[in-house]
């Protein structure tokens, strides 16, 4: 990338939203402050993709900042007023317009104590990393990067305005978020930024756990997940993030006669995140289909056990690996949905390995949409790709059969409501001919009709009935006459 094109493009792409911009530049000056673009739109902007997501920083303090928006933009908020931040919405553009910053820390807590400062050479050097650290002085057009970030780009080189260990003791988060760059932009990180992470992974532990998961989500949905995910391992960042992932490196025997788990799951990552976009329903980026698939063999270390006669078995490791999935994701204080939905996805991964050549039963087909319900588009993508053979013939057999239970699942279908099975008989329909009042016992006889449905198909109205009333009497219910 040459630099003067760079400046030029960068320009450019500003000048695209430059009556936003400079609107409220006028303003700023107007009061006697400067307002300068900043960081991450930017680089953005130096990457041809500015978003209308705007970081702004300033030399007014705060209260100026709300009293310069008054009466501009379409909304303000003082969320983050603390930190010297105010946010501002205009022509649907999102803005925010942060004082510049001195802080200092104590490098024990998780927060700051907020300084505001007076330039913004000052402000630059306290950001993240040097592609962060360039700013566009609005008034004047001006490029500004102390800390050679244009340069950093075109390398695509991860590195701090000051050191690491400077940078990472006043906020931890940045080894992830070093991390989640690597997999959103294909950045490499430089030396002494990978020595100064493996070196102080521990501190990630001063930050909360739901800052920790937005950046660990942020970096499973971008482009190359499995390298950021490799950099957190490599480094023992995911020691304390999630350890189960390191963990499966102990998964493979000294023998080799398995292949290397650790190894597996990022293949397996990466060959779902290719299934979102070639296999039915074709979506985006899928965070509970990724973190199904990275976390799905994590049961195995703790199931492993050598057969005799040199074999490796892992069983229940999928029953396992879902209850240390829940645990996991609960500690990083995912949302309930996406704890269940995973979990759930990782419960299941396995089951269709008992279809063997097409032996299930049309009950079994049932019980396998039904058990996976609206996850059932996600656990086809996550079994296709969980298989990794390097022998074409066995790969090419495996996504065959799979290809006929789908074909199967799809004909089935046509004759019954998969999406929605129920008995079929209501809970009211179920009271009126046993004579029940509400209660458990409505409930049994209800899953025991459900179950029935599943096993032997849609029933007719008499056969259901007599079926309920067979149940009845083994329950010692005398339905009325």
């Amino acid at each position: 990338m040459n630099h003067i094109t760079a400046k030029e493009n960068a320009v450019t792409e500003l000048m695209r939203i430059s009556p936003l911009a400079d609107e409220l530049a006028a303003r700023f000056a107007e009061a006697g402050h400067r307002l300068y673009l900043v960081g991450g739109s930017v680089r953005d902007a130096l990457l041809g993709r500015l978003s209308p997501d705007l970081d702004f920083t300033t030399d007014a303090r705060p209260d100026r900042v709300q009293a310069i928006l008054s009466g501009w933009a379409d909304a303000v908020w003082d969320t983050g007023i603390e930190f010297g931040t105010v946010g501002a919405a205009k022509n649907g553009a999102t803005l925010e317009i942060t004082t510049f910053r001195a802080d200092s820390y104590d490098r024990v807590g998780r927060r700051p104590e907020v300084a505001f400062g007076d330039t913004i050479e000052a402000d630059l050097v306290r950001r993240d990393f040097t592609v962060n650290a360039m700013a566009i002085d609005l008034s004047t057009k001006k490029f500004i990067d102390p800390h050679n970030g244009l340069e950093a780009l075109a390398r695509k080189s991860l590195d701090t305005p000051a050191t690491p260990e400077e940078s990472f003791a006043d906020d931890p988060l940045r080894m992830l978020r070093a991390a989640r760059f690597v997999a959103q932009l294909g950045f490499e990180p430089a030396p002494r930024v990978v020595d100064a992470m493996t070196r102080m992974s521990g501190e990630i532990d001063r930050i909360t756990a739901e800052r920790v998961q937005a950046e660990l989500s942020k970096l499973l949905l971008g482009a190359l997940p499995r390298r950021g995910i490799e950099l957190m391992v490599d480094t023992g960042l995911a020691d304390h993030v999630l350890p189960e992932v390191p963990g499966m490196r102990l998964a493979i025997d000294e023998h080799h006669q398995h292949k290397d788990v650790y190894q597996h799951s990022l293949t397996v990552l990466e060959q779902a995140i290719d299934l979102e976009t070639r296999h039915e329903p074709v979506t985006g980026p899928d965070l509970v289909l990724r973190l199904a698939a990275l976390l799905h063999d994590i049961g195995k270390p703790g199931t492993r056990k050598f057969e005799q006669g040199g074999g490796v078995s892992f069983h229940h490791h999928e029953v396992v690996g879902a209850k240390m999935t829940r645990k996991r994701l609960r500690e990083l204080r995912y949302a309930n949905d996406v704890i269940n939905d995973v979990s759930q996805l990782v419960y299941l991964h396995l089951r269709f390995h008992g279809y063997g050549k097409g032996e299930w039963t049309d009950s079994a087909v049932r019980r396998y949409v039904t058990d996976a319900g609206e996850l059932l588009p996600g656990l086809h993508k996550l079994v296709r790709a969980d298989c990794t053979t390097r022998n074409k013939r066995k790969a090419a057999a495996l996504q065959r059969t799979y290809d006929e239970l789908e074909e199967r699942i799809a004909r089935i279908a046509e004759q019954e409501d998969l999406a929605r099975v129920r008995p079929d008989l209501d809970g009211n329909e179920i009271m009126r001919l046993l004579g029940l009042q509400p209660g458990p016992l409505v409930g049994k006889a209800w899953k025991y009709l459900k179950e029935l449905r599943l096993d032997r198909g849609p029933l007719g109205y008499d056969e259901a009935v007599a079926e309920l009333r067979k149940w009845a009497v083994e329950q010692g219910i005398e339905p009325p006459k």
